[in-house]
């Protein structure tokens, strides 16, 4: 039960630091918005999204 508790509390975390760097960073206000309610509507998902996609574009893929 206790783990359910740690994990939680690292997920409140995450999402607290990606709401700041979103409001933080240059993108227009409507951007912030919409990244901000999906991370807070779909915790893990939103997160995993925004981290992947969000930040600067989405993953660097190699150049074939």
């Amino acid at each position: 039960m206790r783990t359910y508790g740690i994990i939680g509390l690292i997920l409140l975390v995450l999402e607290i630091l990606a709401i700041v760097e979103i409001f933080r960073s240059s993108k227009d206000m409507t951007a912030k918005l919409l990244w901000t309610l999906l991370i807070l509507l779909a915790p893990v998902l939103g997160l995993i999204i925004y981290y992947l996609f969000g930040r600067g574009g989405g993953p660097v893929l190699p150049k074939a």
